[in-house]
Formats: structure tokens, sequence, C-alpha cells
């Protein structure tokens, strides 16, 4: 027995004083610790006459927030027939400035013969993703289409323009991912940058100079941390033409800095596909870059194209993940056949007549010449490029409500005059940045010269009889 008693009593005595301390501060927390987590805290018993009160007192807080009557969204003016260059409103025609139809190819006969035959082959609706027996065999000519029209290896079609860009930057980019994006990017940008969970470094508007600075700052970080810098990947998204300022991006500048700092661009061609360049291209054959060196390209049918969806193109080991991971792709319904099939005729169109780019690009600047000299020496300004077929009319003003009227004011004056105008609306609270409210004036291939000009005579007419209030 002592042969076990003394050296258990020898290992006591030999162990420092200051453990069995320890040892028993740390029994003391554990012990204080359950009986805290044991502890429920005493709740108050209130009466039922308390109770009441309070039930009567509470008001939950509303799902939405107050929307007044007059907002114009819930009193839009509506239009009997086709968005062609003039629309009919409640009787009257009214020469449209308001709407996206570039190329004027809203209400073409050819277009029209086609989707008829389409109903009558395919139906009217698809009723299935494209993975889940969605997909109709002029999607996949659709598709083969766009890409050699774009001279791309590969494009993959979506079937909303908005859900194109929303789904194809989140896509790729993902949490521990760095995006640089222009402050002035559409709001469907936005939302494909949200969704991706990415670090979002955002420069300037078209400030290429805020832009290196901005990727300077993080090549330092990747020198002090190279095992880091090795697992980030860098995207910048930018427009090819901004939708809210009808700016042209610097491309070529653009490029130079992805090669300079290996950042991978995504550029949307929404506003500037068959629009800009020679062949309505974009702004990759307007600068001519190669269109192999842009990482992704993504654009909408709904503007200059008439149709409805979009599409992304680029090299297939690119694109093709989409069709994995795209969410706009993989969970909604497939593109209408005939509205695939419209964009299709469209395409062979901007093939067949380039001359619509030409008269396009035509009335672009001399609406914006027109707009420049029509408002000149008054507090109303216009922001666009001579290659944009959309430009923005904007009030110089610090008080933003004053510019919200004289705006609405031009808009509603405008259109007693038979000009259909609209305002450039946002969601509130949802930008990114503060937008300068404005109006949002787009052009058309089928307008000619005495139209332009009389729709600026009207302008200006407005403008001068606003600037003497």
């Amino acid at each position: 027995m002592d042969s076990v008693v003394i050296p258990i009593y020898t290992t006591i005595v030999s162990v420092p004083y200051y453990h069995y301390v320890l040892e028993g501060l740390l029994v003391l927390v554990v012990v204080f610790l359950w009986n805290r987590r044991n502890r429920r805290p005493r709740r108050p018993q209130l009466t039922e006459e308390e109770k009441e009160e309070l039930i009567r007192k509470w008001q939950p807080e509303p799902l939405v927030p107050d929307t007044p009557q007059d907002h114009p969204a819930l009193n839009p003016k509506y239009v009997d027939g086709k968005m062609g260059k003039y629309v009919s409103i409640e009787g009257k025609d009214y020469l449209n400035l308001a709407t996206s139809n570039f190329l004027g190819l809203v209400g073409d006969e050819r277009i029209e013969e086609v989707a008829k035959k389409t109903i009558y082959k395919y139906g009217v609706g698809s009723c299935g993703p494209r993975g889940f027996y969605g997909t109709v065999d002029v999607h996949l000519d659709l598709e083969k289409q766009l890409a050699e029209f774009m001279g791309c290896e590969e494009a993959v079609l979506y079937s909303y323009g908005f859900a194109t860009i929303a789904s194809a930057i989140p896509a790729y980019a993902k949490r521990g991912d760095i995006i640089y994006a222009d402050k002035g990017v559409n709001f469907a940008i936005q939302k494909g940058l949200q969704a991706s969970r990415s670090q979002i470094e955002w420069f300037e508007h078209n400030d290429m100079e805020d832009f290196e600075r901005l990727l300077k700052i993080q090549a330092e970080k990747d020198l002090k941390n190279p095992k880091k810098a090795k697992v980030t990947r860098r995207f910048m998204v930018v427009e090819g033409l901004y939708l809210n300022s009808g700016d042209l991006c610097p491309l070529p500048t653009l490029m130079e800095l992805k090669w300079k700092y290996k950042v991978r661009i995504f550029i949307d061609e929404s506003l500037s596909f068959g629009v800009v360049g020679s062949r309505g291209r974009g702004v990759t054959e307007h600068f001519g870059v190669d269109v192999t060196d842009v990482d992704m390209i993504m654009a909408s049918l709904e503007n200059a194209v008439a149709s409805t969806g979009g599409f992304c193109c680029g090299r297939s080991y690119v694109v093709s993940h989409q069709r994995l991971s795209g969410l706009g792709y993989c969970f909604s319904a497939s593109l209408p056949p005939l509205l695939t099939t419209a964009a299709s005729e469209a395409l062979r169109i901007m093939d067949e007549e380039p001359e619509r780019f030409d008269h396009l690009r035509s009335n672009g600047r001399r609406m914006l010449e027109g707009l420049r000299a029509a408002i000149a020496d008054t507090l109303f300004y216009v922001q666009g490029d001579a290659l944009s077929p959309v430009f923005h009319i904007k009030y110089r003003s610090d008080d933003v409500e004053e510019a919200e009227k004289k705006l609405d004011a031009l808009v509603d004056n405008a259109f007693e005059k038979g000009l259909a105008l609209t305002r450039a609306r946002y969601l509130v609270g949802e930008e990114a940045f503060p937008i300068v409210p404005s109006i949002r004036l787009t052009v058309n291939s089928q307008l000619t010269s005495e139209e332009v000009d009389k729709s600026l005579k009207t302008i200006a007419e407005v403008v001068r009889s606003l600037t003497k209030k």
C-alpha cells in the first residue's frame, strides 16, 4: 500500500502551487458559466388589461412604403399599337423619342412574317428552362448566329435581358474575388455585383486614372501577401455605351490596364450592340479591339434587335460554364420561339442593310448638336456621346425637387406639342450611387432630318418658356 501512496504524495507535493490555483479558477469559471446559462430571466407578469393595452397600441410597420397616387408608375400613358417611330396615345399620334427601337425593327414586315410562321409551328411559349426540355432548335440556331455575328467561339442565350447581366456576373465572380466597376453602371450590373458577394471596388465614371489608382493599391497588397494573391481573381465590369449617361467607354485604355494588371474584363453591350461599330458589333468593332481578347461580352436583345432576352458570348470554355451556373439560364423558361426567330431575322437585316447604322449615327449627331444649341444659355444641359442614340437632358440645380419639376414640365409640355419624351426612372434607395434626374431621349434610324429638326424646335420652345418662369 505504501508503495502506491508514497509516489502519489510525492507527485502532488512536487507540482508547483500555482497549478492548483489555475485549476481552481478554471473550475470556478466553468461553474459560473454553467449557472449563467441555466439561469432564466424572470419575465414580468402582465395583467390581462396590460396585455390588451399593448396590443391596442402596437402598430405594424408597412410591408412597402407609401406611394403617392400621382406617382408616374401608377399613371402610365398607354400606347395603342406598335412602338414605332410614331406612337398612338388616346387617338393621337406622337413622335416617339422615348423607346429604344434604334434600328426601326419594330413592325418590320420580314420579322413579323417570320414570327407568324414560328407561332404556327412551335406555338407561343416554351414552358421550360433550357436544361429541362425548354431548348428548341431555333435557340441553338440563334446562339450560333450570334457567335458568328460577334466573331466569338460560342454564345449562350437568355430569355430576359436584365437576367442576362445579373446572372452572368455571379456565375464567375464569387466571395473572395475582386470586381472593379464603374460608378455609372446600370442597375442590372449592380444586382449582378451584389449577387456575386465579391469585394467591389468602385472607380469614378470613365476615369481611368482613378481606376489605375485602385489597381496599384491592390498590386501593393498582392506583393505583401503573395499567397492570397494567387487565389484572388480580379474582374472589371463596364458598359460599352452607358445607359445612365450615354457615354462611350474608353475601351483601348481598359484593355491596356487589363493586360498590365492581369484583370478579366466583362463588357455589357446592351446599348451598344446593334448601334456602335460600322456593322453594329459594338465597341470592340468601333475601337478595333480583337473580340477574343475580351473575356466576356453581355448584351440585351431588347433594344436595337427589338426582341426580348439577351446573350453572352466569348470563348467556349468561358461561356459554356453558364449553362451550369447561370441562374437566369438554368431556372427561367427559355426564350419563346417566336421571339427567337424574330431576333434571328433582325440579325439578318442588320447584315444585309448596314445603311441603318449610318442613318442612326447621322440622326444621333444631328440630335446632339441640335440639343446643345436648343438649350444653350439655359440651366438645361445635355449629356451623351456623338455615337450614342441615347441622350440625357438634365437641369442644373442643387435642389433635386426643383430639377424634377423642371424636367417633368419639359416632358409634359412637349407631349402637348406632339412629342413623346420620358423621364429616366430609377428605384429610389436601391441604386448604388445618387442619380442626377434626367430626361432620357432616344433617336432611331427611321427619323428624317425634318422630324429631328421639328423635335428640336419643339424642345427649344418649351425650354425657353420654362426658363422665363
